[in-house]
């Protein structure tokens, strides 16, 4: 019986096939013949595959589908490289998850990892089938592509591979993921965005290499695989979790964590899917053409960005067509025909993400359920000297003097900074840092709450996103990589951030450098992401919330400075690890909802403001926000207590598995340490700050937004408090 009916789909355009589509079967049915995957047996000596169920999936329909304007040649190698994915995730599903054997895995992927050689290498004899197809793909695939490309594309395959691991430990620890790690563990074990890196080569146009890494194409790729894997958990459902046994899908995860019933988690999971398609629309039709003009980029350049934004639209639509009809897979209900019923399933939501009205909201408070935090803060014995310090810095600098051209004669006053007390929340997240490093650190933190309510006073009234853009992108001017000349500051954002550069990124080594700004340009572009959203009545979407809360909330920026102390002595690419990254966004999420906890009346009642995870659940879900509440809180429980695991068991067995040595590793457990003292400095900062009470909230006046042109909008960051509140309220 099946467990649910699929919902409607969001499908704005037609599937089209490719007419190479019967060549492209016949080549892939004897290339898997001659590769040996009809005959490999699995551990109960039946074949994995045989020439029926090749068949029946018919992998080079699939193929037609999404790639429907290659030639036939490039269809052929496209369909080659799908039937060797499918039959290394169905060979490596037989062969070691039912069984178990993690050894046996690793030791299998380890090898498969030989094929991917480097130009002039000479990979080993290969053993088996999967191994076998993968050095023919090789060399016939890379002598077309760019470098760059070919990075790429070993980093995705090297995920969807080696990921494989992931699910395999899932599967014998009985756990069903939380939704924030499955989604970004889905991207790389899923295959997507490798299948985004087939999209580049089918197309003939590859993603210039200095444009690959930016947002607007990061959220092309990410939001085209999440739709993807999205879709796929809906129509495999069925024989993954309901006869396979499996853990990982999208519609479990929900339904186990929301506690609804299965149609529930369906339906949420094909709401989730609509939204990401949006938000791949919003970025492919507003994102893109400002990218085009900021970074002067080529019609040649601009060409190839569209003919990869419609290559992967071509395999979301081939996608779903051809999961209507595998054998694979569920069958998809009957619908009504007609444009309306294809268009009608993503115009709610669509409506309801622009929807947003700038009114004046009166919640009330919202009490702060028990939260799980396992540790407890330490407090730097240099915290006095900071406060001092931190005062008369943020006056140097000039953050007490007027903003220009607002109005506003001080965005803070000397009383208001003191109150806010960075320094007692550095002394925390930085316990053990010498009198000079509390003092930077503090400073970063004034620094980039500052920059965060500057921002919707100086720009958001006005609606100017091109003056926020382009104070944006003065900024980096200031963050020097290689020496190189600074302009003469003209604001107290751009004079505090040449001070604090000059302090902090001197001593670094130059990769340290480089990676400790791109972390502040994150945070600095996500003020500007911030601003657009409130200037289009937008509300996120769960997924692009949490992505970009991490650089809204500093996380990468402050955790760039705990850093500071491993220089030189943990190599950069374990820092690039699945299993360092993870801990990292478990505490940078816990950090972040807290922060959504504590300030959701102060935000949505008093500021208007929208980004604030209990408020994006609620829309959502369409849920109160108790419930909503609730739910960040189980969130928080359960990214927490991710953390707490890879500490004591993943981060271990990282460090045997890249073969670690001891000072590396106590290192590493040095950092875990300081990311503890990170989440539990922060959760007693927000506990005792004042501005988060319920006494302050009269305070307030409610509507003081930038929604509102006619009143002063209300500073927004980590550091506002009732003090300039209550300055606010009394010279206006």
């Amino acid at each position: 019986m099946q467990a649910f009916v699929l919902p409607d789909f969001y499908l704005p355009h037609p599937a089209r096939l490719n007419p190479h589509e019967q060549h492209a079967r016949d080549h892939s049915n004897a290339w898997a013949k001659q590769m040996g995957m009809l005959d490999a047996p699995g551990p109960s000596g039946e074949p994995v595959w045989d020439l029926e169920k090749l068949s029946k999936h018919d992998y080079a329909l699939m193929c037609a589908y999404t790639h429907p304007d290659c030639d036939s040649t490039a269809l052929d190698l496209v369909t080659d490289w799908y039937v060797w994915v499918f039959f290394f995730d169905d060979h490596f599903l037989e062969s070691f998850k039912y069984d178990r054997d993690l050894a046996g895995a690793q030791e299998y992927l380890d090898r498969l990892e030989l094929f991917m050689t480097e130009p002039g290498e000479t990979p080993p004899e290969p053993t088996n089938p999967a191994e076998a197809g993968l050095a023919d793909l090789w060399a016939r695939t890379i002598p077309h592509m760019s470098d760059g490309w070919r990075r790429r594309f070993v980093a995705s395959t090297h995920n969807l591979m080696v990921e494989s691991m992931w699910e395999l430990d899932n599967i014998n620890r009985h756990r069903i993921a939380n939704p924030i790690e499955y989604i970004e563990m889905r991207r790389r074990v899923g295959g997507a965005p490798w299948s985004a890196n087939l999209v580049e080569y089918a197309c003939g146009a590859e993603v210039p290499d200095r444009l690959a890494g930016l947002r607007p194409l990061q959220v092309l790729r990410d939001t085209f695989a999440d739709a993807v894997h999205l879709r796929n958990d809906l129509f495999s459902y069925q024989r993954e979790v309901a006869e396979e046994g499996e853990n990982s899908n999208a519609v479990l995860v929900l339904e186990k964590f929301l506690d609804v019933p299965t149609q529930r988690a369906g339906d949420l999971v094909g709401e989730l899917l609509t939204s990401r398609l949006h938000q791949f629309e919003h970025t492919a039709l507003t994102e893109l053409p400002v990218l085009y003009a900021e970074h002067a980029v080529t019609p040649p350049e601009q060409l190839a960005v569209a003919l990869y934004a419609k290559g992967l639209q071509d395999w979301q639509s081939g996608g779903h067509e051809w999961h209507a009809r595998s054998s694979r897979y569920t069958k998809i209900t009957p619908r009504a025909e007609g444009p309306a019923a294809v268009l009608a399933p993503g115009l709610p939501t669509l409506f309801g993400q622009y929807a947003h009205l700038p009114l004046g909201r009166q919640p009330g408070h919202l009490p702060i359920p028990p939260l799980h935090m396992p540790y407890q803060p330490r407090t730097s014995p240099h915290l006095g000297r900071a406060r001092q310090q931190t005062v008369r810095w943020g006056r140097d600098m000039g953050m007490l003097d007027p903003v220009p051209g607002t109005g506003v004669h001080g965005l803070w006053t000397e009383q208001a900074l003191a109150g806010f007390d960075f320094p007692h929340c550095a002394a925390m997240i930085h316990a053990d840092a010498t009198p000079e490093e509390l003092e930077v650190s503090s400073n970063w933190l004034t620094w980039g709450t500052y920059g965060d309510d500057l921002f919707p006073v100086q720009f958001g009234r006005t609606r100017d996103f091109l003056g926020a853009k382009a104070a944006n992108a003065r900024l980096s001017l200031f963050m020097p990589l290689a020496g190189e000349p600074v302009p003469e500051p003209v604001n107290p954002l751009e004079r505090g951030l040449a001070d604090l550069w000059r302090r902090t990124a001197g001593p670094m080594t130059p990769a340290a450098r480089a990676r400790f700004r791109q972390a502040v340009e994150d945070m600095t572009a996500s003020w500007v992401w911030e601003l657009a959203n409130q200037i289009q009545n937008r509300v996120p979407d769960p997924v692009d919330y949490v992505e970009m809360r991490r650089a809204t909330f500093g996380s990468d920026m402050t955790m760039s400075l705990c850093r500071l102390a491993h220089a030189g002595l943990v190599p950069d690419d374990v820092y690039e690890h699945r299993v360092i990254q993870q801990l990292e966004h478990a505490a940078q999420d816990y950090a972040c909802f807290t922060n959504d906890l504590f300030s959701y009346q102060k935000e949505i009642e008093y500021e208007d403001e929208i980004h604030n995870l209990v408020f994006v659940l609620e829309r959502f879900l369409g849920c109160d926000r108790y419930a909503a509440r609730d739910l960040v809180a189980r969130l928080m429980g359960e990214r927490m207590r991710q953390f707490e695991h890879i500490v004591s068991v993943e981060l271990p067995a990282m460090c045997d598995q890249l073969g670690l040595d001891e000072p590396v590793r106590r290192r590493l457990t040095a950092y875990a340490d300081q990311l503890k003292d990170w989440m539990s400095g922060i959760l007693r900062w927000h506990e005792e700050c004042v501005r988060y009470s319920p006494a302050s909230m009269p305070l307030r006046s409610p509507g003081m937004s930038v929604h509102a042109p006619a009143l002063l909008p209300l500073p927004s960051g980590l550091g506002t408090s009732a003090v300039r509140v209550l300055e606010l309220l009394t010279t206006r």
